[in-house]
């Protein structure tokens, strides 16, 4: 397994709109991402984004059920 979910990105800007930060944005749900989330997709606190995030498991099943 991955350190972090191949679909995490982390991004500055978005739809013309600049952060002071970056922010965790998942490209399988093509939406930016709460921070517990993010914790998720790195792999942190004994979670694993193969095992406990819906949207990468749905991702990599093919289906687009987790977006919005």
């Amino acid at each position: 397994m991955a350190d972090r979910c191949p679909y995490l990105e982390y991004r500055r800007e978005s739809g013309g709109k600049r952060f002071e930060t970056e922010r965790a944005y998942c490209t399988a749900a093509e939406a930016f991402v709460q921070p517990m989330r993010a914790d998720v997709c790195n792999d942190r606190y004994g979670l694993g984004h193969a095992t406990d995030c819906e949207i990468f498991l749905e991702a990599e099943a093919g289906t687009d059920a987790g977006r919005d």
